[in-house]
């Protein structure tokens, strides 16, 4: 099983996932595309996972690798109709390259916060096994406004609508942050553009009370994430690409 990832800043990583999937014996190629990092040929890779980052959809005067990453995304989803995830950025990139909308996210939602699992997201293969609303990291000023032709939204909250969402049979995604490490908070605090965020949310000097209050949340972080994962990977060896490599 081989797995792409695609990265926009480094502290952005696969995070706790990473040791679900050293778990599992499954290592992986990162691209930091943020550092000139070229993305290889897709057609061999079963998986493809894309981060979160602190730049935005329509940065590409700034970002221009941005236009290739979308093209990836899109080939990846639609022409090679192969498994996929993503984070946040990666969320909102998924909807961007196919033809979705994205824009500015008022309020911003920074924070521990509850996400509620739709109907559709009650009875999808992903959340098989897991509460129908589950606390959150949250850090992020975009949205995806207009999902995808054919997405199905899985789960929203108070002022995001659009948390998570499938987009045929194998593409997933969500908003909110699932692979929270109990470092991650500090060292996302530690990005500029991050920080300002995060005091502009919650006033001045609020990264040690986001660090709190995440940490009272791993225990059920970690629960989420490792059943959100199996799940997932549940879902991708059933791709006929996978199953037929199973087999063999």
């Amino acid at each position: 099983m081989k797995l792409l990832v695609l990265q926009h800043i480094a502290c952005e990583h696969p995070g706790s996932l990473g040791r679900l999937l050293r778990s599992d014996g499954i290592t992986w190629d990162a691209v930091e595309l943020d550092e000139g990092g070229k993305i290889p040929p897709l057609e061999g890779y079963d998986m493809l996972w894309v981060m979160g980052g602190p730049m935005d959809v329509w940065d590409v005067d700034q970002h221009p690798w941005l236009i290739e990453e979308k093209r990836a995304i899109r080939r990846f989803v639609r022409d090679l109709d192969r498994p996929f995830l993503g984070f946040c950025l990666g969320h909102q990139l998924l909807a961007d390259a196919l033809g979705g909308t994205c824009g500015p996210q008022q309020p911003p939602e920074i924070g521990v916060l509850e996400v509620t699992l739709s109907d559709h997201g009650r009875a999808d293969p992903l959340f098989d096994g897991m509460p129908h609303t589950l606390k959150a990291l949250q850090w992020h000023g975009v949205r995806v406004a207009e999902p995808p032709e054919g997405a199905i939204v899985l789960a929203g909250s108070t002022v995001c609508r659009c948390q998570a969402m499938r987009v045929g049979r194998w593409a997933y995604s969500m908003q909110y942050h699932v692979e929270v490490e109990p470092d991650t908070v500090a060292n996302w605090a530690a990005i500029p553009n991050y920080q300002r965020a995060l005091d502009a949310a919650l006033g001045p000097g609020a990264a040690p009370r986001l660090e709190a209050d995440a940490n009272r949340a791993m225990p059920q972080f970690a629960a989420s994430t490792e059943r959100l994962y199996r799940n997932f990977m549940r879902i991708a060896r059933g791709h006929p690409r996978l199953a037929r490599q199973t087999a063999s």
